[in-house]
């Protein structure tokens, strides 16, 4: 006795037969193409962003490029990690608890524009067009702003004790410049607090 095919019977084979052929495809437009391989996640390439922001710092102040150009970018082996490390204990629990107050080191590049923005900035006070030391921190605003520099809400300050005071983190490379209009004119470069940004953190354990 020979065994025969319904039409429903030969549908359903077809579709198993089909499935069983598209495993591990998918159907773009009319035809079955393989499933692509995953694509490997990318790991972000520090050193070359770091590299473009130099570049975009150095258009932005060329004098300063040119005075540093040459600095090697790379922080010193051991530098970050403090020499003297209090034995006592009661004198290493307040220096971890104001471990926040720490500010970053700099690699000497970073370094030399730091230094370069200070020496830069001093001069502008000193010598002002001219016109003196700004005595309010609406001019020195003013002042570091025409100088290229972005001055942001609480950057610059008046003080009760002499000039108004500023603290700075130099567009695109890094280094913190801090400074007070005298009397006498002092300003500093140094690296980002260890919590974060270039403002004097507030408080401790």
């Amino acid at each position: 006795m020979t065994s025969r095919t319904t039409p429903a019977r030969a549908v359903l084979l077809a579709a198993a037969l089909l499935l069983m052929t598209a495993c591990g495809t998918t159907v773009s437009g009319s035809g079955a193409v393989a499933d692509p391989s995953p694509v490997p996640s990318r790991t972000p390439d520090h050193a070359a962003q770091e590299a473009a922001a130099v570049a975009r710092h150095d258009k932005l102040f060329p004098e300063v490029a040119a005075a540093c150009e040459g600095r090697a970018s790379v922080t010193p082996t051991g530098s970050a990690a403090p020499d003297d490390v209090p034995t006592d204990p009661a004198a290493r629990k307040y220096a971890e608890n104001h471990a926040y107050r720490n500010e970053a080191v700099l690699t000497p590049s970073a370094r030399c524009r730091g230094d370069a923005h200070a020496a830069r900035i001093k001069a502008a006070l000193a010598g002002s067009g001219g016109k003196g030391a700004p005595q309010t921190a609406q001019e020195l605003g003013g002042l570091l702003t025409g100088m290229g520099y972005k001055v942001e809400t609480g950057d610059v300050s008046a003080s009760s004790t002499g000039g108004p005071s500023f603290v700075l983190s130099i567009p695109e490379s890094g280094p913190c410049v801090t400074g007070q209009v005298g009397p006498p004119v002092s300003v500093k470069a140094h690296g980002p607090y260890m919590e974060g940004g270039c403002h004097e953190p507030r408080g401790g354990h």
